[in-house]
C-alpha cells in the first residue's frame, strides 16, 4: 500500500517552509511531508546565483511574520535570503520533513476515498513511487527551473565569446577585464549591470524598450529603532506594516494617476543620470507604471555605475550577433567578450504536474482560481500564488493560514473534501495575472482564469485578502463540502463541463 499523509506540500522554497510552519503550528495533529525536486531549501533563491541576485521586495514583507527579518537590510542579497530560509527551517524542525530529489509528475483524485494519489520520481529512478494524501498544497511557484526564456538571435552561433543566461550562471565564468553586454531591461538586468562593473572592463545594458526604474534605500532601521521602546516582535510588526501600506499606497497612486506617476518616476531617474544619457530615450516605457513590475534599484547603484562610466545603456533593436559582438538595427556595433541574455524567465503552471479528478484530466485554462488559492472543481488542493505588486510571502502566508482553517473546519464537521465550484453564469473571465510583462503574456494561457467578482477575483490587495482569508467565512455559495464516496464532487465537475 502507498504511504498516506494528511498533507503533501510541494516545494521547499519560501512558500513551502512557511506552509509547513503554519501547518504544524495550527494543525499539529496532521501528518505532512514536503516534496522538493532539487537538493536544497530555498527555491528560486537557491537556484539563481548570478552576480548581485537580490530581493525585488523589501525583506520586512518578503520575510515571515512569525520569523521577522532581522537587521536593517531592506533589500537583501540572495545568499542572505537563502540563509534566512534555511535558518527558519532548522529552527522549527521543518528540514527533517523535507524529501529532497522528489519530483511530482502527476496527481490523481479519487472521490470514493477522498484521497490524492501522487506519482513521484525520486532522483534518477526510472520508475515512480506513489504517495497518498488527504490535501495537496502546491508551493512550487510559477517559474520553470529547467529552462529560461531566450528569443532567437540571428547569428548567435557566430559569436566567439561566451553566452550566459542568468538562470544558469556558470560558477567558473571569469569576466575580469572583459567587455560585457547584458541584454534586457528588467529586474535581472538592472541587478547584473552594477554588480558586474567591479570586475568587467565595461558593462552595457542593451534594451529593446525601457522599464520603469526607481531607486530605493537599501536599508531601513525602523524595527531596530522602535525596539528600544517596545518589544522586538511589536517593532518588527510595525516595520512590516509600514512597508505593506507604503507599497499599497504607491501602487494605487500609479494605477489611479498613471501620467503623474510616470512623470514622477522619470524625474527621479533624470536627477541621477549622467548628462549624455537621455531619460526619455532610455527610461520612458510605452506602458503605464505597474502594467509591468517596477525595477527597484537599491541606493541607486545602477545610476552610480552609469555616472562613474563603468556602465552604459543602449536602447535599440538587435539585428544579429557577430563574431565579436552585436550589430544593431541602427547600424551601430557593440563589441563584447561576454553576452548575458537577461531576456526573461519561463513560467510553468503548477509545477508542470498532470492532474486528474476521478479519471478525467484537469485542463487548467478551463478552470477558475478561487480566492487566488484554489482551483474550481478540483477538490482538496491549494496553490500558494503570491502578489505581483507586493512581496510573494504576504499572500503565501495568508493562503497557508486559510488552508489550516479549512482543514480544521472539515475535521470539526466530519467532511472529507472541500470543492470550489462556480454557479454564476454571468461571471466574466480574465487572465489570472494582470501584468503585461512578456514572461506573463507568453504563458498565461496555461493557467486558470480569474473572474470579475469575489470569490473568483484576485484583488492584489493585502488588506482585503487579510480580512477575507484570516477572518472571512469558509462557507459561501461557491464552496462545497462533502464526505468520501459522495457524488457531489463528480456532480460539480459535470456541471462545469
Amino acid at each position: 500500500m502507498s504511504e498516506s499523509l494528511d498533507v503533501l506540500i510541494i516545494g521547499a522554497g519560501l512558500s513551502g517552509i512557511g506552509a509547513a510552519y503554519h501547518l504544524q503550528s495550527r494543525c499539529p495533529d496532521k501528518s505532512y511531508a514536503i516534496l522538493e525536486a532539487r537538493d536544497a531549501i530555498g527555491g528560486t533563491w537557491d537556484l539563481f546565483r548570478y552576480p548581485g541576485i537580490r530581493s525585488d521586495s523589501d525583506m520586512f514583507t518578503l520575510g515571515y511574520a512569525f520569523q521577522p527579518w532581522e537587521g536593517g537590510k531592506a533589500i537583501a542579497d540572495g545568499a542572505s535570503i537563502r540563509a534566512y530560509v534555511n535558518k527558519t527551517a532548522d529552527r522549527y524542525g521543518i528540514r527533517e520533513r523535507i524529501r529532497f530529489h522528489h519530483r511530482v509528475e502527476s496527481a490523481h483524485w479519487d472521490s470514493q476515498t477522498a484521497r490524492w494519489t501522487v506519482d513521484v520520481r525520486v532522483g534518477d529512478a526510472s520508475e515512480t513511487q506513489r504517495l497518498q494524501c488527504r490535501f495537496l498544497y502546491l508551493c512550487s511557484g510559477y517559474y520553470d527551473y529547467h529552462e529560461g526564456y531566450t528569443p532567437h538571435f540571428e547569428g548567435r552561433e557566430d559569436f566567439q565569446g561566451e553566452i550566459v543566461h542568468p538562470q544558469f550562471w556558470p560558477d567558473d565564468l571569469d569576466y575580469t577585464g572583459k567587455k560585457v553586454i547584458v541584454i534586457g531591461s528588467g529586474a535581472t538586468a538592472v541587478t547584473l549591470v552594477p554588480s558586474m562593473t567591479d570586475q568587467a572592463a565595461r558593462v552595457t545594458m542593451l534594451q529593446r524598450s525601457p522599464s520603469y526604474v526607481m531607486a530605493l534605500p537599501a536599508e531601513d532601521h525602523t524595527a531596530e529603532k522602535l525596539a528600544r521602546f517596545m518589544p522586538r516582535p511589536a517593532a518588527s510588526g510595525v516595520a512590516r506594516w509600514k512597508h505593506v501600506l507604503l507599497s499599497m499606497a504607491f501602487f494605487q497612486f500609479c494605477r489611479r494617476f498613471p501620467d503623474r506617476a510616470a512623470r514622477m518616476l522619470r524625474k527621479g531617474v533624470a536627477a541621477q543620470l549622467p548628462a549624455h544619457l537621455d531619460v526619455d530615450t532610455h527610461f520612458r516605457p510605452s506602458y503605464n507604471p505597474w502594467d509591468q513590475r517596477l525595477c527597484f534599484v537599491p541606493n541607486g547603484d545602477l545610476f552610480k555605475a552609469l555616472r562613474a562610466g563603468k556602465a552604459d545603456i543602449v536602447t535599440d533593436h538587435i539585428e544579429r550577433f557577430t563574431a565579436d559582438g552585436i550589430r544593431l538595427q541602427s547600424g551601430r556595433t557593440l563589441e563584447a567578450d561576454v553576452i548575458v541574455t537577461a531576456t526573461g524567465l519561463k513560467m510553468l503552471a503548477l509545477g508542470g504536474i498532470r492532474f486528474s479528478v476521478d479519471g478525467a484530466a484537469v485542463t487548467l485554462p478551463d478552470h477558475l482560481s478561487y480566492k487566488g488559492m484554489m482551483i474550481s472543481d478540483v477538490p482538496n488542493m491549494a496553490v500558494a500564488l503570491g502578489y505581483t505588486n507586493a512581496s510573494w510571502t504576504l499572500k503565501a502566508d495568508l493562503t497557508s493560514m486559510y488552508v489550516c482553517r479549512l482543514l480544521k473546519h472539515m475535521d470539526k464537521h466530519g467532511y472529507d473534501y472541500c470543492l470550489p465550484h462556480n454557479t454564476d453564469p454571468d461571471l466574466e473571465e480574465a487572465p489570472i495575472i494582470d501584468l503585461a510583462a512578456g514572461y506573463v503574456l507568453r504563458a498565461i494561457d496555461q493557467f486558470p482564469k480569474q473572474g470579475d467578482r469575489a470569490p473568483w477575483k484576485l484583488y492584489q490587495n493585502y488588506v482585503l485578502d487579510l480580512l477575507a482569508l484570516r477572518f472571512g467565512t469558509l462557507t459561501d455559495s461557491a464552496m462545497t463540502f462533502g464526505a468520501a464516496g459522495s457524488s457531489q464532487a463528480t456532480g460539480a465537475r459535470s456541471r462545469a463541463a
